[in-house]
């Protein structure tokens, strides 16, 4: 199964990365998982500017075509999220928001970080959109507070065995879910 980890954060000074490649670390100690990451930094999508509705699939620009095929062989996401004033980033919803199908039948499930709520907020801000593109939010999500504490002087992330406990129990319903919504596609 492929497995897509998308950060969210492109601003200067994010730690999103640092989250990521710690959970990339643990999906790839999954044997059956084949795990990609997505920065959406690098991605670069411009606000959406394609003229037709993503659920025609009538993609204009090349970049957009590109974007489908990434988001189109996934099995399961997982989103790397800071808070931004009590939702995700405006880069996170614009690359979802560019397509539509490619998202549907498939699990996602959710690193959050930020302050006291550890994200959690950004995060119930994109269960509705996840599924209104039929998705299947993973209810078994990651929060960071305070994540800061648990960055290091070279910029790691040093999770707690909170964290890391939480992660395996997110991994272990995003394969469980995987499987079951991939059976589903190949119905279709």
């Amino acid at each position: 199964m492929k497995v897509k980890v998308i950060i969210a954060s492109t601003r200067p000074g994010r730690r999103g990365p640092a989250l990521a490649r710690w959970i990339v670390d643990i999906l790839q100690k999954e044997a059956d998982l084949d795990v990609a990451l997505i920065d959406l930094k690098e991605v670069n999508l411009p606000f959406l500017d394609e003229s037709a509705h993503p659920r025609l699939r009538k993609y204009e620009k090349e970049y957009t075509i590109k974007w489908s095929a990434e988001i189109d062989e996934a099995d399961a996401f997982v989103m790397v999220t800071p808070e931004y004033n009590h939702i995700a980033p405006p880069t996170l919803l614009n690359a979802i928001n560019f397509l539509h199908q490619e998202w549907s039948e498939k699990p996602v499930g959710f690193v959050s970080y930020g302050g006291v709520s550890g994200g959690t907020r950004a995060v119930e801000s994109l269960i509705p959109v996840a599924t209104a593109l039929g998705m299947m939010p993973i209810p078994k999500a990651v929060n960071v507070p305070f994540f800061a504490t648990y960055i290091d002087a070279e910029g790691r992330f040093m999770p707690g065995e909170i964290q890391n406990k939480a992660a395996k129990n997110m991994v272990a319903h995003l394969k469980r879910w995987a499987r079951a919504l991939q059976a589903m596609r190949v119905e279709h």
